[in-house]
Formats: C-alpha cells, structure tokens, sequence
C-alpha cells in the first residue's frame, strides 16, 4: 500500500512539472531610475518563460564589471484545481556609469518556442557623482528575487602623506593603503601617478605578498593592507598635486535571494535553494588627490659652501697617514651621513697643494630606507700622492645644508689636516724641496748646467737639411688634413651635443641594454626587489630618453601619446603600458616569483627590440 501511495506522489509531482501555463511571455529590464557617474550598479533581463540563445546587449554608455550572471526559478499554483506552472529566467549583469546623460539601457533578445523577441526598453538617468574619491558599489537591485549587499565603505583606498607643507628638498613619506572588510583578489594597478615636481623612490618591502593588520576605522573592523610607499623629495615650490592611484580588484560580494512569493513544493523537497552566494565583481578603487605645498629655502643667511642639501646630516674628514715619502700615496676620505637624499648629495671638494697629484674620488653610497624615509651616507675618497717633501697644511673643508627640523642653514667643518712629506731615495725628484713661503723651488746637486755663452764656436750646415725638404712638405700637409678633419669632427661633435634630444636617442637602446644586464644579474640570483627596480628603470629611461620626454613628466598617458604620434602599432604601445604596469607591481601577484621575473625580463627585451625598429 505504501509503495502504491510513493509511486501516486511521483506520478503527480511529474504530472505537475508537465503541464504548460497559459501565458503570455514577457522580458522584462529591470534597472535603477537613477545612478551617479563611477556607481556600479545591476541590470537584470527577465524572462517569464522558457528561453534559449540568450544575446547579451552591446552597453555602449556604460561599463561592463561583470556578468552575465544567469539563474532560473519555478514555481506551481493549484487554485480550484487548476495547475499553473511559472518558469523564471534572469540574467544579470553588473554595471558602471561612465557619463552624465539620459539613457535607454539597451535591449536584450532570446529565443522563445523558435521565435525571437526583444527586453521591453528601460530608462535611466545618470547625474554627476557626489563623492569623487571612491566609488560606491552600486549593486543595487529593483528586483525582489535577490539583493547585493556591499557599500562603498567596504573597500577603499587612503593616501596618507607624512606632511603637507615641506621646503624644497625634504623628504615626505607618502602611504597608499587599501582598508576592506571583504574578500579581494587579483590586485593590479591601472593607473599610476606621475608625480610632476618630485624627484621620487618606490620603498615598498612587501617580499610579494601584502602584510595585512585589523584596524577600527569609523566604528568598523577593517583589514588593512600598504599597498605603496613612496618617498617624495619636492624639486620646486608652490603648490603641488599628485593625482589619485587607481587599482583594480576582484571583490566577492554577498547576494541575499528572498524566497518567492508563490510555493513551489520541489524547492522543500529537494531542499533550501535560497540563502546567501556571492558574486565576484571588478572594483575600480582610487585614492584622493594629495596638494602639498611646497616652501623655497630661505634665502638669508645662506652660506657659500651650500650645495643644495636639505635633512639632517654629519659631516667628517680623515686621512690614512699624516707622514710618508715623497711619491708615496695617501687617502683623504670625505663622508656625509644623516636623513635625506643621499642620492642626489653634492659632496664638498677640497682643495690640494700644487704639488701633489690628485686622482678622481671614488664615490660610494650606503642608502637605508624604511617607514621613516631614506638614511644612509655618501663617501668620497681622494688617492693622494705628493711630488716634493716639506711640511703640508691640508685646509679645513666644508659642507652646509638646510635643517628642516631646525628651520635654518648649518655649517660643518672638518679639522685642517698636517702632512709631512719626508725625501726619498735614489731619485732625482727626491731632490726637490718645498719649503712653504718660499718663491721658486731650490735644486740640489750637479744636476744644472751652466750655457756656454762664448762666441768661439760657430755653427755651419753639414749635408742635407730636413727643412723645407719634399719630406717635411708631405708631413706638413698630411698634418694640415688631420687638423682639418678633426675640426670637422669636432664641429659635429659640438653640434651633437647640442641636441641633448638626439643624443638622448642615440644612447637610449645602450643605455636600456645596460639596465636590462643588472636586471638579469639580480634575476640568477633571485633578488626580486632589485630586479623589478632594475628592468622598471629601463623600460622608463628608454621610453624617456628615445620620445625626449622629461623624467618628471613621465606617466601613462604621455607614453601612450608619443608612441601613437611616432605611428607605432596600437598594440605594441598597449603591450608597452601593460609590461609597465606588470613591472610595477608583479611583486603583489600570486604565483611562482621566478618565473613571474623571467617573463617580464623576456617581454622588455622583446617590446624594446620592436620598439627600437619603429622609433628610429
């Protein structure tokens, strides 16, 4: 009897799904009245019946996030004993305003019992944005049948300076930090800065991964991660901008379905259908712009020995040994040490006694940063060899810079340094001696001799002389075309170097190929941070140096312009943009390092090799 009553209930369960309402068919766009510019919000085309070959619409005046998102529901009425059966077909999709204007989003098609037909049309008005630093998410749904839940306060992005008023020269500290309180992946830059007016040092320490911390920020736990850390050093005054970073990531957001208003028996039969998912949708997050004003050094007050430098510093000076001989060398070494830009110091030069023979310093620096900036010290080292014996007095030397803690000049010396020269021996420029104060340099020994000045002896020509002779015609000619063959090549020399801008054409790929060579070094030895600095430097000095394009105003959009007007390929320069972006921030991506390297340094050899052939 049991089996009997199961095999009636599965007739009739079976007998219900078959029957088909008597309906009309609708398709429906169900959309927000109105957006803001940069919200991202959901359009959903709804079916109410059965349909295949669904053709997504073409949303020319609006941005795509995601989708579409496809999902189907059933229901089943009995009233009086009549079966009415409803199926449900949505697909949604995500979208972002770009521009102001009224809208008709456009029309979806689909295919119902092999005939087609179009979404019923639906307006919308876009207004200006009210909040021009991030992006609301805008998932919002009309439709009752399910809500995305996410704000604008879930995710964004804060650019946090050090200081907003500084002199030429300090240093700020610029963090880029990304709070969030949702799950995010595939983190990537998509449009970086230019920083125009700053001379500028990428600091992050991430080892590949973002450290993340909890913060309470407004009331709300968030997570927090650096995304950037940047070392600005203004380069002139007034008042500087620097334009937001924008990045892109995938953000898992939680969607609420709500149960149907009619019943159908197989959704509690088969089980709870309902309840929360989660869609990955593309968010675009940008910082706020950051207006630092820039004060110029005092004038008043300011020393002659100031070269430029601005932090805080120490300045000392030492020689190996305080007495030698003649033609025997000794070391002076210079060193500045302190917080600032070490980088672009400007050591002090001393000055030397006529007698010794200097060599060019070798310069060597020692450069920390960390959270609180760059530190380090710069090193210069004099090889030193005096010629004459006597007793030396090597001057004091000075180094000025501007204390920004301090608000004013400081001047550091060094103690002046006492040399004796002793003679040598078994030489006859041992024999010279300086003795200070004195006019002319005395010679000891027989060394000297006198001229015969008497008129006994007279001079006669004996055979053939060399001057005036076809030989000497011949060399003097040979002499002449040299002298003016090396004009020429001087001339155009000079010419050459005028044109900084060709010159820097003409030693961009050897330049670029210098870089490329440090960068596969540090790549075999799997020094990460080192090698993205490496190869980033020279696919910007390449790009810099070959379309004459200043350092400071470098970014994005300059790069995409110049190559387009040099008739480079579209997809050449969108490889170049793309390479950029990757170097700058493939430390963040998932995935094998060595390999992530090893890519990136076999594109930029690739994209400069094609590039080098179109910017000749």
């Amino acid at each position: 009897m049991k089996n009997k009553l199961f095999n009636i209930m599965v007739i009739m369960f079976i007998a219900l799904y078959s029957i088909q309402a008597q309906s009309d068919v609708t398709f429906k766009t169900i959309c927000k009245k109105q957006v803001s510019v940069g919200e991202q919000f959901q359009v959903s085309y709804e079916l109410n019946g059965d349909g295949k070959d669904f053709r997504t619409p073409n949303f020319t005046n609006f941005e795509v996030i995601g989708g579409p998102f496809s999902s189907t529901s059933s229901s089943v009425q009995i009233i009086n004993g009549s079966v009415t059966k409803t199926n449900t077909q949505t697909y949604s999709f995500h979208l972002r305003a770009i521009k102001e204007g009224n809208f008709t989003m456009p029309q979806a098609s689909i295919t119902v019992d092999k005939k087609r037909i179009t979404s019923e049309p639906c307006e919308i008005n876009v207004v200006a944005s009210s909040n021009g630093n991030t992006y609301r998410s805008g998932n919002d749904n009309v439709n009752n049948s399910s809500q995305t839940t996410s704000s604008s306060k879930e995710i964004f992005m804060e650019a946090i300076p050090s200081k907003r008023k500084a002199y030429i020269g300090e240093q700020i500290m610029l963090t880029y930090r990304l709070f969030y309180n949702i799950p995010i992946s595939q983190l990537s830059v998509s449009k970086a800065p230019s920083y125009s007016g700053f001379w500028t040092k990428d600091i992050t320490d991430n080892n590949g991964t973002l450290q993340q911390s909890s913060v309470m920020k407004d009331g709300r736990q968030y997570n927090v991660a650096t995304i950037q850390e940047i070392v600005l050093f203004p380069q002139k005054s007034g008042t500087l901008t620097i334009d937001p970073l924008d990045i892109t990531c995938l953000a898992q957001i939680r969607q609420q379905r709500n149960r149907s208003q009619t019943y159908d028996p197989f959704e509690d039969f088969f089980g709870d259908v309902f309840g929360t998912t989660y869609t990955n949708v593309k968010k675009d997050i940008k910082s706020q712009p950051i207006t630092i004003e820039v004060m110029p050094l005092p004038t008043a007050n300011k020393p002659q020995s100031f070269k430029g430098a601005v932090g805080q510093f120490t300045f000392t000076s030492k020689i190996d040994k305080n007495e030698l001989k003649v033609n025997e060398a000794f070391t002076l070494t210079l060193t500045v040490s302190g917080k600032g830009n070490i980088e672009l110091l400007e050591l002090p030069k001393p000055t030397f006694p006529p007698d010794f023979e200097v060599y060019d310093p070798k310069i060597t620096s020692s450069i920390k940063d960390n959270a609180l900036g760059i530190s380090g010290s710069k090193k210069a080292e004099y090889i030193v060899i005096p010629r004459v014996s006597g007793d030396f007095t090597l001057n004091e030397i000075e180094f000025s810079y501007f204390n920004t803690s301090l608000e004013r000049y400081e001047t550091l010396k060094s103690e002046a340094q006492h040399i004796k020269v002793n003679k040598g021996d078994g030489n006859s420029s041992n024999n010279i001696v300086y003795t200070p104060g004195q006019a002319d340099i005395k010679y000891l020994g027989n060394d000297i001799r006198h001229i015969n000045d008497s008129n006994n002896n007279k001079l006669t020509i004996t055979g053939v002389t060399f001057y005036m002779s076809t030989t000497y015609i011949i060399i003097l000619c040979m002499m002449l075309a040299i002298f003016l063959i090396a004009l020429v090549i001087f001339k155009r020399k000079v010419q050459f170097n005028k044109d900084q801008g060709l010159a820097r054409n003409k030693q961009a790929t050897k330049v670029a190929k210098k870089r490329l060579t440090n960068a596969y070094n540090f790549l075999k030895i799997n020094n990460q941070n080192s090698f993205y600095e490496e190869l980033s430097q020279a696919l910007w000095g390449y790009i810099s140096d070959k379309l004459n394009i200043v350092r400071s105003q470098l970014s994005m959009e300059t790069v995409k312009e110049m190559m387009l007007s040099k008739n480079v390929s579209e997809d050449i320069v969108n490889e170049f943009i793309e390479l950029l972006n990757n170097c700058e921030f493939a430390r963040f991506a998932p995935g094998d390092p060595n390999k992530k390297m090893d890519d990136l340094y076999q594109k930029g050899i690739e994209l400069i090799t094609k590039s080098e052939k179109l910017l000749k």
